[in-house]
This record gives C-alpha cells, sequence and structure tokens, in this order.
C-alpha cells in the first residue's frame, strides 16, 4: 500500500500533533473494534484538555487549515485501516492456503524458510515463502539476498557513507548498495501482542531514520519497505500499532507498506520496478 501524496512531506509539526491527539483521544474503540477519528469539536476538546498553551493549529476557538488537514488525515487513517487493511490480514490457516496455492503455480529455487515454531505450529514462514516466490517470479537468475546474514552497507564506490544499525530480512541485489530492502513482520501463531512486536516497530523506524540522514547527507534514495501479516496480531491486538505504521509510511520512514495477501500484487510490481532501475544502474 502506498502511502496518500496528501499527507507526505508534512512537517514534524504536524506529526507531533497527530500522535499527541492520538494519544489522548485514542487510537481505537474498543467497543467496535475498529480504529477510531476525533472530529473537528473532539481535536478540540482534546487540545483544550492537553493545556499546552498556545497552539498554531486553531485560532479563535476554530481550527485553522493544518488542523483541518490534521483531521481529515485521522478520518483517511481509520478508513484505510478499518475498510482496506483489514481485510488484507491473513490469519495462519489463510496463509497456509495461499501459500499452498502459490508454490503450486510457480517452480521456486529461491529459499523457502521455516518459521521458528516448535511441534505441530512448526512449518514454513508462509509471508516470507511468498514473498520471495513473488520477487523471484520476476527477477529470475538475478542477484537476490533473500536472507541477508550482514548488515546493509552503501558506498560511493570510493568509500564508505553509511552502514545501517540492523540486519534487514531481505535485499535487491545485494546488502551492499542495494536499490530495495525489506522486513517481514509476520506473527501467525503470537497469542498477545508483546513488547516484542511493539519493539520490532520502532525498529522499522529506526531503520528509516537512517536512511532518510543518508539521502540527506548524500542523496542516495535505498527503497525500504515493510511487509507485515496476522489478523489476530495486528488487527485483534495491535490496532494502535497499525496507526503507528500508516503513521511511519506518511513521515516518509518506509517507502511502502505492504498487507498481507497484498503481496500477490504488490511483490511483483515492486521488482519489476527494480529491474528497472538495475538496468538502469548497469
Amino acid at each position: 500500500m502506498l502511502p496518500n501524496v496528501k499527507f507526505l512531506n508534512q512537517s514534524y509539526g504536524f506529526w507531533a500533533y497527530v500522535r499527541a491527539i492520538s494519544e489522548k483521544f485514542g487510537y481505537t474503540r474498543r467497543n467496535t473494534s475498529t480504529v477510531s477519528a476525533p472530529s473537528e469539536s473532539e481535536v478540540m476538546q482534546v487540545l483544550r484538555e492537553l493545556n499546552l498553551g498556545g497552539t498554531d493549529i486553531k485560532f479563535d476557538n476554530k481550527l485553522d487549515a493544518r488542523g483541518h488537514l490534521i483531521v481529515e488525515y485521522f478520518h483517511y487513517r481509520a478508513d484505510t485501516l478499518n475498510n482496506r487493511v483489514k481485510g488484507m490480514l491473513m490469519d495462519a490457516e489463510e496463509a497456509r492456503a495461499l501459500f499452498q496455492h502459490v508454490y503450486g503455480c510457480f517452480d521456486p529455487k529461491c529459499p523457502l524458510p521455516m518459521n521458528k515454531q516448535k511441534g505441530e505450529k512448526k512449518a514454513k514462514a508462509y509471508l516470507t515463502c511468498l514473498v520471495n516466490i513473488m520477487i523471484e517470479s520476476i527477477i529470475g537468475d538475478l542477484s537476490c539476498d533473500y536472507d541477508p546474514r550482514q548488515l546493509t552497507k552503501i558506498t560511493d564506490g570510493r568509500q564508505l557513507l553509511s552502514t545501517l544499525s540492523r540486519r534487514m530480512d531481505g535485499a535487491f541485489p545485494s546488502t551492499v548498495n542495494p536499490i530495495a530492502i525489506w522486513e517481514i513482520k509476520e506473527y501467525y501463531y503470537t497469542t498477545t501482542f508483546g513488547s516484542r512486536i511493539a519493539d520490532g516497530v520502532y525498529e522499522t523506524l529506526l531503520d528509516g531514520m537512517e536512511l532518510r540522514d543518508l539521502k540527506a547527507d548524500a542523496g542516495i534514495h535505498v527503497k525500504h519497505y515493510l511487509i507485515i501479516d496476522s489478523y489476530k496480531t495486528w488487527w485483534s491486538g495491535g490496532r494502535s500499532y497499525l496507526c503507528r505504521i500508516l503513521d511511519m509510511m506518511h513521515m516518509g520512514y518506509v517507502d511502502e507498506v505492504v498487507f498481507g495477501r497484498e503481496v500477490i500484487d504488490r511483490i511483483p510490481s515492486l521488482a519489476s520496478k527494480w529491474c528497472e532501475e538495475l538496468d538502469v544502474r548497469v
């Protein structure tokens, strides 16, 4: 899912209000299991309750243009998550069925790793396998690191410019001067939304900050993708973090977030663009 261009390139102050209002008002409606969106009057009430002193998004007890845009973003975020993302997320059985169908349509040579579960839950890492198969279906025998065991490094051909703090889950064509890198977070067998999952969201934010610094300092843009799935984990237990992920994408820290079954259409489209960029680079 691509970000809405209307909300890109907003100031840090814009996102400061989004975060502060979201925290005070609440990201979700627990009684309806949906993502919430405050109205203009509710935003005004939240601002009064926050008691931050002067604020530059309201004037004469009314929201200004930026305040209206913030309200519009809240409604866009809620509509996108409630009516689009929710339906893209799969449970383990749905992911297994989709993997088996896709596997039967191709003759994959790419790595198809197992998950980290034990006993009856031990199985293929369905989302990772789907991502790998769909990438391979487009790039064929081109180089791709489906399982990086080292940090991503960026050079200018003469010297090292940046080394990311964390290992990615994939890089094209390699972890040295990649065109694209991606992180995959599949939690089909997780029983609760614990701190480890929450930490993973903030780790992605850290990666995005480092890549943003690289672009600002050296003018090099490495495409950064987040690919996630598990209806129970992300929707039933982590809707507020889906809000944070959507915020993070619109802040420019990830180029795109791919949700669940969306990998079937989006990954081939993205991989085709990577190949085009590789042709230009060569």
